[in-house]
């Protein structure tokens, strides 16, 4: 049963688990600190396509095979799928998921839609709606550079406040029929439209940092909790600038995140040797590093209780060309284990 807590979280009284996930990433990504922990690896990141955005839909193809096949089950027994990325009209996951026949729903979350696929996954599973669900996303570096930015034949110099998008992609099974061996979806909370004037396409970091604080103060305040509750907080992908604006953004609120924050985008590179500037963004970097590095985490128990804060700026190419600011969400998924 769901029921609402405060005024933006909502609780699962029959927490819904995640029984089988799957996290595939490419040569860059793999080469990183957490490379020996994703499931797979496509040094190729073309996936043997003959386009960037082609090559994506393999990414995800593969990261809903090797979820499919954790949770030991087939792709006729999914009830839904919900699925985007970064690019128009989402066609890296219509184009990369037909071949399986699942009733899908396409979403755009832009950085945050592996979160909003958990959350629209686990009310439609806590509804009766469904016994099985899949969320899946998947960002490419080339894809995202060729239609937010520049052809990668340009050459365009990124300043240091640039994130490297990843290449790559996670998926998650959702059930409820399922032990408590697994993890578990106990509570969301749905972040709210944030714009504080950004209009810096290559300062991601600071557009959506103000929305994941937003997100975590309405979920503590509507919990009655602080970060010191959960063994971690992590962010999808606010780099090095918008990881520090965050800690300060809810130290002003009365929550200081100190040692518990870890941003997905800080972790899935090694700033030092690998030439990513701010840190790692796109759809794919929250998806990799929730099923390659946190959810074994958690299966092993060195995890029990974290919260998930997926973050999205909500741009196109044609609102960053009139000029306009960055909208920016971010939201929460709590996941715990027994």
């Amino acid at each position: 049963m769901i029921t609402r807590k405060g005024k933006y979280t909502i609780q699962f009284s029959d927490e819904v688990k995640i029984t089988g996930y799957g996290a595939v990433v490419s040569k860059k990504e793999f080469e990183g600190p957490l490379g020996k922990e994703f499931d797979k690896v496509l040094h190729d990141p073309k996936a043997g396509q003959p386009t960037w955005e082609q090559a994506e839909s393999m990414f995800q193809q593969e990261a809903l095979s090797v979820a499919l096949s954790k949770a030991r089950c087939k792709a006729e027994e999914i009830d839904y799928i919900f699925a985007g990325d970064l690019l128009n009209q989402c066609i890296s996951s219509s184009f990369g998921l037909k071949a399986f026949s699942i009733p899908y729903l396409g979403q755009y979350g832009a950085c945050s839609t592996m979160a909003q696929n958990l959350i629209m996954g686990a009310i439609t599973l806590e509804s009766g709606a469904a016994r099985r669900c899949a969320a899946v996303t998947s960002s490419h570096f080339c894809s995202a550079e060729r239609q937010y930015r520049f052809p990668l034949e340009y050459g365009g110099q990124r300043p240091p406040s640039a994130q490297w998008t990843v290449t790559g992609s996670g998926c998650c099974i959702l059930s409820k029929e399922a032990t408590h061996n697994h993890p578990a979806i106990s509570a969301v909370t749905v972040g709210r439209i944030t714009d504080l004037g950004v209009t810096d396409a290559n300062n991601m970091g600071a557009a959506m940092a103000p929305a994941a604080a937003s997100t975590l103060a309405d979920f503590f305040k509507d919990t009655g909790t602080t970060p010191e509750d959960y063994d971690k907080i992590f962010t999808g992908d606010l780099g090095q600038i918008g990881s520090s604006i965050l800690c300060e953004l809810l130290a002003k609120e009365g929550f200081k995140l100190n040692h518990k924050h870890r941003d997905c985008g800080l972790l899935i590179y090694d700033r030092s040797t690998q030439d990513v500037h701010a840190g790692g963004s796109g759809c794919g970097c929250a998806a990799s590093v929730l099923c390659g590095h946190i959810l074994p985490r958690i299966m092993k128990r060195e995890l029990k209780n974290i919260l998930f804060v997926a973050t999205g700026a909500l741009m196109s190419p044609t609102s960053c060309q009139q000029g306009l600011s960055i909208p920016c969400i971010a939201h929460l998924v709590h996941i715990s284990i027994p």
